[in-house]
């Protein structure tokens, strides 16, 4: 059954959605001239991702996420810290790529991991050095058949290390989504038919090409979250609403934080029965993230000139500018992180960091790590 969009509220709609629509323009006209949009947008990737495991019942500190992308862990890296993770990386390849993409084809089945389900064993059969009359089996014993499932788990091994290697190299690799014919049933619920659902929420964005921009936005959050399109990867439905705010021009400076502004309204707000009250949610979820948003970018602007105060009569070649952009870009930075983004030593982070005057975080004496408030 298709999902109905029905006749909208807009006596109690078109107030909120006009108020969202005005913040958000307000938003993105100030990162457009901003000296601290790329320190913004950073920021916000780490916030949004550590927001979606939130609203999944899961606490990922923000800290924890900084360091393990830095790969500098501490700890070893949780099952929420890996998720939270794959949701910063999405982020970071939907804003590096043309605005038009994650909605396109090709962008929509490279996120939910669709585009490369080939089969590993095809190709690989043919064998180069044989004649027409080879004998089927091999001096050592072993017949095709053999090599050519020991030709499979190699390449299945190549391919894993040649993604791990892709992935600690910093690249934006999407998550791999299992075939349907090789997901365990006590994880995956083989009945659930996500080919299908995504046909129809794709179908939702067509149907409503015609609405408001936030007005549409809430209506593809409140069906992504009604038809339940993937199992394992909720988070990736506002991931694309923001991309299409940022498609229609509206948010065409930053990708939108949606997760954030979700996780200041109340779940019963969310989940309520009706529908015009879940889609005004959702409106008022979007006004949030960008509140949130013009927050942050002022407390940036008020923390950068703060800090470009202690430049002053500074040499050239000094590299407390550089520490300065570090710092505007990540919610926290450690010694370590210092050291490898503005190659000087130990010693020198730690100086470098006391005459930028940046307030510690951690409050240890083994592990340190400053930031702004």
């Amino acid at each position: 059954m298709a999902y109905d969009i029905g006749l909208l509220s807009l006596e109690t709609l078109i107030g909120p959605v006009a108020r969202a629509t005005e913040a958000l323009a307000r938003l993105d006209e100030r990162l457009a001239h901003s000296p601290v949009r790329e320190g913004f947008v950073e920021r916000q990737h780490f916030a949004d991702a550590a927001a979606a495991l939130w609203l999944e019942g899961e606490l990922v500190h923000l800290e924890d996420l900084v360091l393990h992308d830095a790969h500098m862990d501490i700890r070893t890296p949780t099952h929420e810290l890996t998720r939270a993770h794959a949701v910063l990386r999405t982020r970071r390849r939907i804003f590096g790529q043309k605005p038009d993409w994650a909605l396109s084809r090709d962008g929509f089945l490279a996120l939910t991991g669709r585009d490369g389900a080939m089969p590993a064993a095809e190709g690989q059969n043919n064998r180069e050095g044989e004649g027409a009359g080879a004998s089927p089996v091999e001096a050592d014993g072993r017949d095709d058949g053999e090599d050519d499932l020991l030709a499979e788990e190699f390449a299945e091994i190549d391919a894993v290390l040649a993604r791990s290697s892709k992935i600690l190299s910093g690249a934006d690799v999407p998550a791999r989504t299992p075939r349907s014919d090789e997901r365990p049933d006590l994880i995956y619920d083989l009945d659930w038919n996500e080919e299908e659902r995504l046909a129809e929420w794709r179908d939702v964005i067509a149907r409503t090409r015609d609405l408001p921009v936030i007005l549409r936005a809430a209506v593809l959050l409140e069906a992504w979250s009604d038809i339940e399109v993937l199992q394992h990867a909720t988070w990736l439905g506002p991931l694309f609403v923001a991309a299409l705010l940022r498609q229609e021009g509206l948010a065409g400076n930053h990708l939108a934080s949606l997760h954030l502004g979700a996780k200041n309204i109340p779940r019963e707000r969310r989940r309520a029965r009706n529908r015009s009250d879940r889609l005004l949610a959702f409106v008022d979820a979007i006004h949030e993230a960008v509140l949130a948003g013009l927050k942050e970018h002022d407390r940036l602007v008020m923390a950068k000139s703060q800090m470009e105060r202690r430049l002053r009569e500074r040499r050239v070649s000094s590299k407390l500018s550089d520490l300065v952009e570090l710092v505007l870009s990540r919610p926290l930075v450690s010694t370590g992180m210092v050291q490898k983004g503005l190659k000087v030593t130990k010693q020198g982070a730690l100086n470098l960091v006391g005459e930028l005057g940046l307030r510690e975080m951690t409050g240890r004496g083994r592990f340190r790590a400053w930031g702004i408030v």
